[in-house]
């Protein structure tokens, strides 16, 4: 085995490792359910995508198979904090004080904000 390589699959093993630690750091540390949600995804898809790195690097034969990890995390991590999110919010899940918007929430009000009988339509003038 080359030293250089294992070098390299040895620190992105490390920094892996590193940000898997932080996002289970986050998610004890933050405030509401979709922060969690947001801290959890970002960080392990990172940090599994660097430890499978680093396992390519060390285990060169099993390349195809990491890569084709390397794929389903990048593809299922995304869609599925976006579930746990969409779900959270249709159970009346709510954020922390300290979350600002709820896009979705101001969509609604101002939705029911619009008038709907006061609508005068004028015509236009004829030219």
């Amino acid at each position: 085995m080359n030293v250089i390589s294992s070098v390299i699959g040895n620190l992105s093993l490390i920094i892996g490792s590193l940000f898997l630690f932080s996002a289970g750091l986050g998610v004890l540390r933050m405030p509401d359910t979709y922060n969690r949600i947001q801290t959890g995804t970002k960080a392990t898809t990172l940090g599994t995508i660097l430890v499978l790195i680093g396992l390519s690097f060390l285990h060169p034969t099993w390349a195809l198979k990491l890569l084709i990890l390397i794929f389903f995390v990048m593809l299922s991590n995304p869609v599925s904090s976006h579930a746990l999110a969409r779900a959270c919010h249709s159970i009346g899940i709510h954020e922390a004080d300290v979350t600002v918007v709820d896009q979705l929430d101001a969509a609604d009000e101002l939705i029911d904000e619009l008038p709907t009988d006061d609508i005068a339509v004028t015509p236009e003038p004829e030219k």
